[in-house]
């Protein structure tokens, strides 16, 4: 499905994760494949910008010095920051989000990042995380995930955090309310990977596709799912590696793994690649 915008298409990038060094070069690199004189292309980033690469703060003040052309949605590590910020979660060994939280600009770069969205639709592309549960069209999903920015960038943000973790309730309903409705739209939009033909979650796997629990699939395979009329672009699940299809495009390619972090033009699917340095074993 090719981009059907008015305006330039963008370039959709991988999970960065704190890399910069990676995201620098290869910003630089897609800026050089441009047509000479074209405006900055555009670019999308799906989430992770932060965490487990060696320069979360440069990540995060390189992403806000090029707001005017990055599109950015949250993945569970930029939620993992909030949380972390906020006094809900302790910081994890492998965290690298220390020198975040002791800039004398912490707070402005903490707000920052709890008003970006969390799915964002254009041009019959549907930018998340992670994935989409079957029942939801795209433009449901931006409904959805608005329900979330709002809270998260509203006054009472911490007081969401702390009811957010949890892997129930495990399936959509639209009866859902309050603390449990948000918790499945953002478990939904920043850690699904594989889930049953009725959008029943499971969080546990983190293989490939070809891992899939008994009785589920990949978010994506579930037949006749409500947003198969889009392009869902997303990363979160790095065993993947790229997934390069006509309604879906999946890019995270394990940058902090010692893979690639990947960058794809929407309007042709050119692919760029920059190839990285293991900052972190799995695990």
């Amino acid at each position: 499905m090719r981009w059907r915008g008015t305006g330039a298409p963008p370039v959709a990038i991988g999970d960065a994760q704190g890399c910069l060094d990676c995201l620098a070069a290869l910003v630089r690199k897609v800026d050089a494949e441009a047509a000479p004189g074209a405006d900055p292309l555009r670019l999308w980033l799906v989430g992770d910008l932060v965490n487990r690469g060696p320069d979360s703060l440069g990540t995060l003040r390189w992403a806000i010095a090029n707001e005017h052309r990055v599109t950015v949605v949250l993945g569970n590590h930029d939620l993992h920051l909030l949380a972390v910020a906020a006094g809900i979660r302790p910081m994890h060994r492998t965290d690298t989000l220390a020198e975040i939280l002791a800039a004398p600009d912490a707070t402005e770069l903490i707000d920052w990042v709890r008003r970006r969205p969390l799915a964002h639709l254009e041009a019959d592309h549907l930018l998340v995380h992670a994935g989409v549960l079957p029942q939801w069209s795209a433009r449901r999903t931006v409904e959805l995930a608005a329900e979330v920015q709002q809270v998260l960038s509203g006054p009472r943000w911490i007081d969401f955090l702390r009811v957010m973790y949890g892997n129930e309730p495990s399936r959509w309903d639209d009866a859902l309310g309050g603390a449990d409705r948000l918790r499945v739209i953002v478990n939904a939009l920043t850690r699904l990977r594989f889930c049953t033909a009725d959008g029943t979650m499971e969080f546990r796997t983190k293989d490939s596709a070809a891992a899939a629990p008994p009785g589920h699939l990949p978010w994506f395979e579930v037949p006749d799912r409500a947003s198969r009329d889009v392009t869902v672009v997303f990363g979160h699940w790095s065993t993947l590696g790229l997934v390069n299809r006509p309604a879906l495009l999946g890019l995270d390619t394990g940058c902090v793994w010692g893979g690639a972090l990947t960058a794809v033009r929407l309007g042709d699917r050119a692919i760029t690649q920059i190839r990285c340095a293991a900052q972190q074993q799995p695990g």
